[in-house]
């Protein structure tokens, strides 16, 4: 793989004109898309084989025409302090509004609260349910104009007044925040590299790269239903390795420039021996990605495979782009070591040189060597303090409660919030999360009998504070019936009270055959958060497995892939514990923004594994590699693992920190979903570089000494030779020439 990475890098310095306009023409192309293509319809919340997904398609098959998954929204009236909602003149205002609220083109009904029993028992809060026919992502600026216009004269009219449900939903934003972490990124690089031309090509190749993604995505999604949450987080990945994959393949070829070496050849070296780090990198992340498709949830599929597809892209550009931006830029990019003109470099009298002359100075140890030689000294303790440090930060991952955003975790300044407050108020916390019951007795001779009977049997179940009349098809063969429990609807009362309804239906399909499901959100809920448990365990298996084949092709060792596996596990959990203690502790909550503590989001463990894993490979591959180069060449493990890191601890850490500012970025999200997703990833990526990489890796090494690069004679018999390090071109270097048909590939 080196010797072909090697020509491709080469062959892109030189024609660098033919790759800069093939990238230039694909982000041309794919922004034309974006803009001409059809705004994004609804994105469909399907969650295969669950009951509640039963129960929705069977209300769409026996109750058609009532726009199943039209958009939502409760008016909620609050009468002034003494008055009750009763009282003529506030009565005479809800039935204005109601009548305003009903003449919307889009809006399929309108319930008054005065003729549907919507009025609390003290007569203070009452509330209007309005069904749309299309979903909240759907509506119009105008119906939802009118919506607000309807509400606020209510207000003027001296009465309080909130909505909601999903009508108001708005399209998630991520804040300036984002604009912060790029700016982060680009301080760090400058740092790093010691060059502002330098510093700027991960940046600007990383949002080629995104752009063209994004503008992919968004072409693509009304076409496959993907939601806005697609895109974003297609960006905050595809722009954290962007950045990495190319700050690695831009150091290696200044660190080959300070070895004497022309710039052509350095930019063909570059991507032969880093350029495998990032391919390798790069497979572990999209494995991890494409693997979240275990789960089948269609919308977790979806953003898997379209944030993979944005990273398979950012390994292209890396090994494409970013050599032939180097031969844009030229005697621009410095050799390791020399600084630009503007930060202080090439001044009279200095003795910092180019190429062969680049040997006069003798620089002192880096940091990362002396704490290399620090941690080969006391491997032991350094081992020991780092798995008890992230040991005591996992500890709050033992408490972990899952559950799906709602209107109760909103900030208390939305009116969204304040509405779910109201009805809580007014009716009962269980009253935001109502059950629908659906009971198919198509195959019972007497539909009316089994629906009294399932009615009867859920009015004696514990938690329940009131049960609707069963509301009958034109068929007579299948009828809903609303429950409405005691509890608010992500406790876990709530979830007892669904399954013990379940357990009751089972019971009465035994003798009648009736079917009896329960769906809703609080439902869905509930069973997607089973259904990412129950699929946790087998996603792990998968991703790992197939990651831990990878390695073991890419170090030629069982003990070094192994150590990465736990390794990661450690962060992961670790990483969890952190979520744990802010988003449902509060600890620090105030910090980023969190206004309001709950249940961990279903899909974050899951998805911290399928992510954090193919991040946390990144930096093993890109450290170790550098560790095993050096081995191969003959050093002794402890002297690798200290030469390993003289050439990559600097360049790991830097991309470590542009990765944590490039999520810490996205915790300015107005979606709640990427604001914990932002964070967990900064945080689990702190852990994993600074900790797990920096400090157990290379202390578990050199306590294994040889025995880490072990591999059984059949095993390295069996696998294929992939040359990470690069060894053929060095071998070829000291025949005293580069493979010949590596010269004549570059000449074409």
């Amino acid at each position: 793989m080196a010797t072909f990475l090697y020509k491709l890098g080469r062959l892109s310095f030189r024609r660098r004109h033919f790759v800069a306009l093939i990238w230039v023409a694909l982000l041309t192309l794919a922004g034309v898309g974006a803009a001409s293509a059809p705004p994004a319809g609804t994105t469909s919340f399907s969650i295969p084989g669950t009951e509640a997904q039963k129960a929705f398609d069977l209300l769409e098959e026996r109750f058609p025409g009532t726009s199943a998954d039209g958009a939502t929204a409760r008016v909620v009236f609050k009468a002034p302090s003494g008055e009750k909602m009763t009282d003529a003149g506030n009565k005479a205002t809800v039935e204005k509004t109601v009548g305003e609220l009903a003449d919307g083109s889009e809006v399929a009904s309108v319930a008054d609260p005065y003729t549907g029993n919507a009025v609390s028992q003290d007569g203070t809060i009452a509330y209007a349910s309005v069904k749309y026919d299309v979903s909240g992502m759907e509506l119009e600026e105008t119906t939802k104009d009118a919506l607000e216009d309807a509400a606020q004269q209510a207000r003027d009219a001296g009465l309080s007044v909130e909505i909601g449900g999903d009508a108001l939903q708005a399209v998630p934003h991520t804040g300036t925040t984002e604009i912060i972490g790029i700016a982060v990124a680009a301080v760090v690089l400058v740092i790093t590299f010691g060059s502002l031309v330098a510093a700027g090509l991960p940046l600007l190749t990383a949002l080629i790269g995104v752009g063209i993604g994004v503008a992919s995505i968004t072409a693509l999604a009304s076409a496959l239903e993907l939601g806005s949450t697609t895109s974003i987080l297609a960006m905050m990945i595809g722009l954290a390795v962007g950045i990495d994959y190319a700050l690695f393949i831009v150091s290696r070829y200044r660190a080959e420039l300070a070895d004497g070496r022309e710039r052509e050849e350095a930019a063909g070296r570059a991507v032969g021996t880093a350029g495998s780090a990032v391919v390798f990198a790069g497979l572990t992340v999209v494995i991890a990605l494409v693997g979240l498709a275990v789960v089948n949830i269609p919308m977790l599929t979806k953003m898997g495979v379209a944030a993979a597809g944005t990273v398979a892209i950012a390994v292209l550009i890396a090994l494409t782009m970013v050599p032939a931006l180097l031969g844009y830029a030229g005697r621009r990019v410095k050799p390791a070591g020399a600084k630009s003109k503007l930060l202080g470099g090439a001044r009279k009298g200095s003795d910092q040189r180019e190429g062969s002359e680049w040997t006069d100075r003798q620089p002192k140890e880096n940091l990362g060597t002396r704490w290399a030689r620090f941690v080969v000294r006391r491997p032991l303790a350094v081992l020991l303090l780092g798995v008890v440090g992230l040991g005591a930060a996992a500890i709050p991952a033992a408490s972990l409660e899952l559950g799906l955003p709602d209107d109760g975790s909103q900030p208390t300044s939305t009116t969204q919030r304040r509405a779910y407050d109201l009805l809580s108020e007014g009716f009962g916390p269980g009253f935001n999360g109502p059950l629908m019951v659906v009971v198919d007795a198509k195959g019972s001779d007497a539909p009316q009998q089994v629906f009294t009977d399932v009615s009867n049997e859920i009015k004696n179940l514990d938690d329940v504070v009131a049960v609707t009349p069963p509301a009958p098809n034109k068929g007579g063969d299948t009828a809903t019936i609303t429950v409405i429990p005691d509890s608010k609807p992500s406790s876990v009362q709530t979830e007892d009270l669904v399954h013990a309804i379940r357990d009751a239906g089972g019971d009465i399909e035994a003798k009648t055959g009736a079917e009896t499901l329960v769906t809703g959100s609080t439902a869905m809920n509930i069973d997607v958060s089973e259904k990412l448990n129950d699929a946790l365990l087998p996603y792990l298996v998968l991703v790992v497995g197939l990651a831990f084949l990878l390695l073991i092709v890419v170090f030629r060792s069982i003990l070094v892939p192994l150590k990465a596996a736990l390794g990661f596990l450690l962060s992961v959990m670790a990483a969890l514990g952190a979520v744990v203690a802010v988003f449902q502790w509060g600890w620090l909550s105030g910090l980023i923004g969190v206004e309001e503590t709950g249940p961990v989001m279903s899909m974050m463990p899951i998805f911290m594994v399928g992510v954090v894993f193919g991040l946390a490979m990144d930096y093993e591959v890109f450290l170790v590699t550098r560790m095993r180069e050096a081995y191969v060449h003959g050093e002794k493990p402890d002297q690798a693992v200290v030469t390993g890191f003289k050439h990559g601890a600097r360049v790991v850490s830097a991309a470590a920190v542009i990765m944590m500012a490039v999520f810490a970025g996205f915790v300015g999200s107005s979606e709640s979903m990427i604001k914990m997703i932002g964070f967990g990833l900064a945080i689990a990526v702190f852990f994993d570089a600074f900790v797990v990489r920096m400090a157990i890796v290379p202390a578990v090494l050199a306590l294994l000494g040889k025995k880490a690069w072990w591999l059984p004679k059949w095993l390295d018999r069996a696998l294929p030779n992939v040359d990470v390090e690069g060894e053929g071109l060095r071998t070829a270097e000291e025949r005293g020439s580069g493979p010949d048909e590596d010269r004549e590939l570059v000449r074409t």
